[in-house]
Parts: structure tokens; C-alpha cells; sequence
């Protein structure tokens, strides 16, 4: 059976949704942000900081290829992971590649309500604007997003158990 990947933007629900697509499977759930910071030592704000996005990427690089050789596994990435192509290709080999998309003020307002955002989403223009700067990251990243994924589900009005049943829906159809 394939892995299934959840791509896309900070605070679109990848975690969340994964861990629950992971349970209905009975499959592993596997966080590249975790397994970076675990490798790292420190988070990814600390890593960012000290070593800068270059140091970050390799890393994750590296996470990444380690992650898409499991089997059985739901896999989150970072919302940047698909910047590098070789990401998206360890990927796409032995998983249903699923995007979660949102709109930019409902992605703006979950990182304010997330805790996570301190520790694990370092700035990544330097802008004061955060709407932003997300709106300009998104613009960046869209055609990455859209030929690395097999699916898109926008994830801006519909809940967590929405987005894992249509999920779930769509895996067992292409299994």
C-alpha cells in the first residue's frame, strides 16, 4: 500500500488531519518537522536562526528521503518541502501526494491561535506584514504545490473530520 503525503502552506491542518488519517489506517504518522528538529537538537526557529534556511533545507532534504522510504505511513512535511524537487520526487515514489490548501487570512488567522508558531515556523521574508507575506509565499509556491500533489482539498471551510474523510475517500479509491 501506498504512504499517503500531506503537502502544503503552514496552518492548513496537516498535522491534525494526518495524525487522524494515520489512525483510521492504522498506519504510522510521521512529522518531517519533528524528525528535523530530533536531528537537529534544537527547533526549527533555533535552527533557522543559528544556521540560516540553507542549513535548514539540507536538512530536511535528508529527513525527507529517510521519511519516503517507510511504508505504511501518513507523512506531513513542512509547507517549503516541495521548494526542492528532489523532495517532491522521494515523495511521489510510494505515495498518494495530497495538498491541503486555505485562503490566506484563514491560514494567517490558525498561526496566531497555534501555539507551534513560535517554535516552528521561523519568518521567512523578514516582513512585517505576516498576511503578507503569506500571500507572497503562496504565490511563490503554487505551481510547486500543484505538480507535486495528486489532490487538492482546500481546507478553509470545512473541519478536520471533513478533510480526513475525503482523504480516506479518495485513497481507498486509488489503492
Amino acid at each position: 500500500m501506498k504512504n499517503i503525503t500531506l503537502i502544503g502552506y503552514r496552518c492548513t491542518g496537516k498535522t491534525e488531519v494526518g495524525k487522524e488519517v494515520a489512525k483510521a489506517l492504522g498506519f504510522r504518522f510521521i512529522d518531517t518537522d519533528e524528525w528535523i528538529e530530533k536531528d537537529a537538537g534544537i527547533t526549527i526557529s533555533q535552527l533557522v536562526s543559528k544556521y540560516g534556511w540553507q542549513e535548514f533545507r539540507e536538512i530536511e532534504k535528508k529527513v525527507i528521503h529517510r521519511a519516503s522510504g517507510q511504508q505504511n505511513a501518513v507523512i506531513c512535511t513542512g509547507g517549503g518541502a516541495i521548494i526542492n524537487s528532489e523532495n517532491t520526487q522521494n515523495l511521489k515514489k510510494n505515495s498518494i501526494v495530497f495538498w491541503l490548501g486555505a485562503r490566506p487570512e484563514i491560514i494567517l488567522k490558525r498561526m496566531q491561535n497555534d501555539k507551534k508558531t513560535d517554535t516552528q515556523r521561523p519568518d521567512l521574508t523578514g516582513r512585517d506584514d505576516t498576511l503578507k507575506e503569506i500571500e507572497e509565499t503562496l504565490k511563490e509556491r503554487i505551481e510547486k504545490y500543484e505538480s507535486a500533489s495528486d489532490c487538492k482539498i482546500d481546507t478553509s471551510d470545512i473541519t478536520k473530520e471533513e478533510v480526513t474523510e475525503n482523504i480516506l475517500k479518495i485513497y481507498k479509491r486509488t489503492k
